[in-house]
């Protein structure tokens, strides 16, 4: 079980922005920065020069979270930035990501973490084809929150009927999603701070809560250090030395396996599982730079010591006994295809990088591609193009250790990159069971 994160002071949300072009998402951040006071004095008066130069007629509070020069030039998002800020309830850690079509990757890479994810939609055009795209992204992202911002109200008039029009044609779209989130629909004006911080007086039919109070009090489903432990294997250390060193002893017979803590805990004297040889051993040893230590819990990097002389490197990976990952060549997932220049289809070759390991790869089928307007499956043109979002089943050159997406976000993703030009092509989500995903009684988890 998840366990519930209450709104402390100790508590950090992390959370995105989405929407098309021109919705307002880092005007949004900067009227949130702005209103909570959580920029500095030189930050504000360099937007104000910014802005008298650009010549708005307004302080352009997006300037906060634009920080590229193309950003500036432009009045657009290109990049995903991140802003951190805090209030005496919580933390925040917000992603500011592009609206543009073409930087859907973005989108995807600063959603990847979020707990949260704020949709917004312009109040003069209502629900899009990029606004169903990004609420699409959020739920195969196992994103359970989301914020719909229904913006620009003040161009509208702050008229009632406008909102509940974009609301219920929102919620149309959003209750055919497999992972419906926990959707909190906000009329709000960012530009001039409705419903952002403080309540708007234009707006007196809304009784729902505003921004910030939301985001100070939204309950999140956090990794559990009871959930099964897995730690993917970054380094081998092993120092040739007969020195004594105070905090690992005899160098020379030192051997760690050192990596980041993917999920659960794990302790001196637990037995665990060393892949890819399948050899069980006992934890001895949990070491940081610190010095030793009693556990490793997620998130955080150690290197581990065990009671066997075990054969493994990078990409293997340690999980406690009693708590198995699937181990194999072949697998379903769901994708997101990045890459503007080339296509995906079957028998395309790929090199597959998950958690820390890499290997080579090829689609042995494409089962659907979804339509994002419908989000029906189809399967007549099975050619991934960009933005195209879709099922298909890989085979690896090696295998790889893998939990569902669902079941565990960080040994349950991977990304799909191109061997003549290394760029990264597509985000995966893995699917656990194997099967005919296009079949009506299929049931695809992910």
């Amino acid at each position: 079980m998840d366990a519930l994160v209450n709104p402390t002071e100790s508590s950090l949300l992390h959370f995105t922005t989405a929407g098309s072009v021109d919705d307002g998402k880092s005007t949004l951040i900067g009227r949130l920065l702005y209103d909570s006071k959580s920029i500095f004095e030189d930050q504000l008066l360099a937007v104000e020069e910014s802005s008298k130069r650009r010549g708005d007629g307004h302080v352009n509070l997006a300037l906060l979270t634009d920080g590229l020069r193309a950003e500036r030039e432009q009045g657009i998002t290109i990049d995903v930035a991140y802003r951190y800020f805090a209030t005496p309830k919580r933390k925040f850690i917000i992603a500011d990501t592009p609206g543009h079509i073409q930087y859907t990757r973005n989108m995807v890479t600063g959603a990847s973490t979020a707990d949260l994810a704020i949709i917004l939609v312009d109040a003069r055009l209502g629900v899009i084809e990029q606004t169903m795209r990004h609420t699409y992204l959020a739920s195969l992202l196992r994103i359970e929150h989301v914020v719909l911002a229904v913006n620009k109200m003040d161009l509208v008039n702050f008229d009632q009927s406008v909102y509940e029009k974009i609301l219920a044609d929102y919620m149309a779209f959003a209750n055919g999603l497999e992972n419906l989130p926990l959707i909190c629909p906000i009329p709000m004006s960012a530009l001039n701070g409705d419903n952002v911080v403080e309540r708007s007086m234009q707006m007196p039919w809304y009784s729902g809560p505003v921004l910030l109070e939301y985001l100070e009090t939204v309950q999140v489903l956090t990794q559990n250090t009871a959930d099964k432990a897995r730690l993917p294997v970054q380094w081998v250390i092993r120092p040739i030395s007969d020195q004594n060193d105070s905090k690992l002893g005899n160098l020379h017979d030192y051997r760690g396996f050192a990596g980041r803590v993917a999920s659960g805990t794990f302790r001196i004297g637990d037995e665990v599982l060393v892949h890819p040889s399948g050899m069980k051993s006992r934890i001895t040893g949990i070491h940081t730079y610190e010095g030793e230590q009693t556990e490793a819990i997620p998130q955080l990097s150690y290197s581990i010591t065990v009671a066997d002389e075990i054969d493994t490197s990078r990409g293997g990976m340690i999980v406690k006994s009693g708590e198995p990952i699937e181990v194999g060549h072949e697998f379903d997932a769901m994708i997101c295809w990045f890459a503007d220049k080339k296509t995906l289809k079957p028998r395309s070759r790929f090199h597959l990088r998950h958690t820390t390991n890499e290997v080579r790869t090829v689609v042995t089928e494409v089962l659907y591609k979804v339509n994002i307007s419908t989000l029906e499956k189809s399967q007549e043109n099975l050619e991934f193009s960009l933005n195209d979002i879709g099922c298909i089943r890989l085979r690896t050159s090696a295998p790889i250790f893998f939990d569902s997406y669902a079941e565990n976000r960080t040994t349950g993703s991977f990304i799909l990159v191109d061997d003549q030009t290394n760029n990264t092509v597509a985000a995966g989500m893995i699917i656990k069971r194997i099967k005919d995903a296009f079949e009506e009684d299929a049931e695809v988890t992910i």
